[in-house]
């Protein structure tokens, strides 16, 4: 489904429409993201959490000179099941895979909770940093 930015109403600014049923997995996420925000960009958003956060303060993209942004976010809980434990799990280990590169006691602990059922899940940590950007405001449609 082609990505674009709609104009909305004025209470809540610009309309982006996110297809989750195209999250397979963190990589597939970030090329989602890229097709939604980065659009007309000469560059994409690396794999990082860092970088979503850094691109949700907006300058380019997308969300370049708009003031208020829905994120109409299509398919959602296919995407929550795409970025959950196993994912997540996967991501983790990647980083303990990799020594000297991460802080691997905060990883470890990281892993730890969630297969304790008490961690969060690389789509929780999403939602967390879109929630940390009051302008982008995530709508599950």
């Amino acid at each position: 489904m082609p990505s674009s930015l709609h104009p909305a109403d004025p209470a809540h600014g610009a309309r982006l429409v996110l297809d989750g049923s195209a999250i397979d997995d963190i990589a597939s996420f970030y090329a989602a993201i890229n097709r939604v925000f980065m659009a007309g960009e000469d560059w994409q958003l690396g794999p990082s959490l860092d970088a979503l956060d850094d691109m949700l303060h907006g300058g380019y993209g997308a969300l370049a000179g708009q003031t208020q942004v829905e994120l109409h976010w299509k398919d959602i809980a296919h995407s929550r099941e795409a970025l959950g434990t196993a994912a997540t799990r996967a991501w983790l280990q990647a980083k303990l895979d990799a020594p000297g590169t991460f802080n691997t006691a905060h990883v470890s602990a990281q892993l730890q909770a969630l297969d304790r059922g008490e961690g969060q899940t690389y789509f929780d940590i999403v939602m967390a940093i879109f929630a940390a950007h009051p302008k982008v405001r995530v709508v599950d449609a």
